[in-house]
């Protein structure tokens, strides 16, 4: 009697291989972060050098960023709307990669940056409007899958693959920018897009789900067990918005979250002053910096990450947290304090290179803390909120940078958003200490 042949298992999926959870939200994450680091680093960087006002620099930032600001909707539909036999999420998914990478080739109708900024802008706004929601999707998929006692480490790999896909988009566009023009920076960017859309397309949630939307009509000795989909509730959007703003509001949530957006806003808010005095100060070259950013920059911003998950599942992320805000603070007021040093290059790139710790620390600190925050059944809704707002900090700091240089120089502009910082440790302090506030 012959022997059965053994069932094929479908590889690539999320809930049953760990491995895969983190190289899949990493690889997630880089895509995100390639259009960041072309747009907001070695463009930023290519136009200030080209001489363009750090005012105009600013509100071509903002408008890149504005459709992050939106992601509360985003999530809010994705919640809504999750009854797919292709999975909870991945529609949402791959659908919102392949309408950002159309997006993204409307950048070729571009011909010079320097004269066309505000044409510039909104084709990354169009882009960034796609983007947002697959940041939405992606962030609603990790939590319905990472499970509690990973969260430090993969949030670790989430996050090092956006600053990896930032230094990626600093370095080689900013190269492509000088030595090619734009039109070709802007294709590498939509092909990168492409290869990236094509790789999410394979990978499924669980093991019900299906990679196309029709059932398959026969099964050999083969194929995969046919696995009948779980049925998901999608509740109304009363509802929804109801429990997903009770879980704003609680008291521990925005003490939580208001300590964090001003930490992601005092980085963003000093290393784009940072940035416009190397180049227009000090006289650095833009590829100088977008190089710097994009290498070493992005090797202390990985490895910072990945170390920084394992401190925050051994140290617990409240005190990491608290740890991590206080050397940020200390660094951004010991370093503009010394600022007549900067005309020294060891000592500028030393700091600029050193500032890439506090981005990953920060994520890998605090994100595992607001995933716990969320509310059951708008857990999607509610951190993409967070992630929304995180994001939309970041681009704040750009524009208000821009707004300030005109007024002021970096080291003050520095010393601001030291003093924001310990702002915010001191809301995480009081927050770690009072039981009322900390219990669930």
């Amino acid at each position: 009697m012959p022997t059965a042949r053994p069932t094929f298992r479908y590889p690539l999926i999320l809930s049953q291989n760990r491995l895969l959870r983190y190289a899949v939200f990493f690889y997630l994450y880089m895509m995100q972060g390639l259009p960041a680091g072309f747009s907001l680093t070695a463009l930023a960087n290519y136009l200030t050098a080209e001489g363009v006002n750090p005012s105009v620099i600013g509100s071509f930032a903002a408008v890149v960023g504005l459709p992050w600001a939106f992601q509360f909707v985003w999530g809010t539909v994705i919640d809504r709307y999750q009854g797919s036999a292709l999975g909870r999420r991945e529609p949402w998914v791959v659908g919102a990669q392949s309408l950002a990478f159309l997006a993204s080739l409307s950048l070729l109708l571009v011909r010079n940056p320097v004269t066309q900024v505000q044409t510039l802008a909104w084709l990354f706004f169009a882009h960034s409007i796609f983007a947002s929601v697959q940041d939405a999707s992606v962030d609603a998929m990790a939590i319905s899958v990472i499970r509690e006692e990973e969260r430090g480490r993969v949030n670790a790999f989430m996050r090092a693959g956006f600053l990896l896909g930032t230094g990626l988009g600093a370095a080689v566009f900013s190269h492509l920018l000088r030595r090619y023009g734009f039109f070709s920076a802007a294709l590498t960017l939509s092909l990168s897009l492409l290869v990236l859309t094509l790789l999410t397309f394979f990978i499924r949630e669980r093991p019900e789900d299906r990679l196309l939307p029709f059932r398959r009509k026969s099964q050999t000795a083969f194929s995969e067990p046919i696995v009948r989909p779980t049925v998901w509730r999608s509740p109304d959007f009363r509802w929804l918005f109801s429990e997903l703003f009770k879980g704003l509001l609680a008291r521990r949530s925005l003490v939580l979250f208001g300590a964090v957006v001003a930490a992601y806003l005092s980085v963003s808010l000093f290393v784009r002053a940072y940035n416009y005095h190397l180049i227009q100060v000090l006289g650095w070259a833009d590829t100088s910096v977008s190089f710097l950013t994009g290498t070493y920059g992005m090797l202390v911003a990985t490895v910072s990450a990945l170390v920084g998950g394992y401190l925050a599942d051994w140290l617990g992320n409240r005190r990491f947290l608290l740890i991590v805000l206080a050397l940020i603070t200390g660094y951004l007021l010991i370093f503009n304090l010394i600022a007549e040093s900067w005309r020294w290059p060891s000592v500028a790139q030393a700091g600029l290179i050193a500032f890439y710790f506090m981005d990953p620390f920060i994520s890998v600190a605090a994100m595992p803390m607001l995933m716990a925050v969320c509310r059951p059944g708008v857990e999607g809704s509610q951190f993409t909120t967070y992630m929304a707002f995180v994001n939309l900090s970041d681009i704040a700091g750009t524009y208000l940078a821009g707004q300030a240089l005109l007024y002021t120089g970096a080291p003050v502009i520095g010393l601001v958003a030291g003093g924001l910082v310990a702002l915010a440790l001191l809301a995480v302090f009081f927050l770690v200490r009072l039981p009322t506030v900390v219990a669930r």
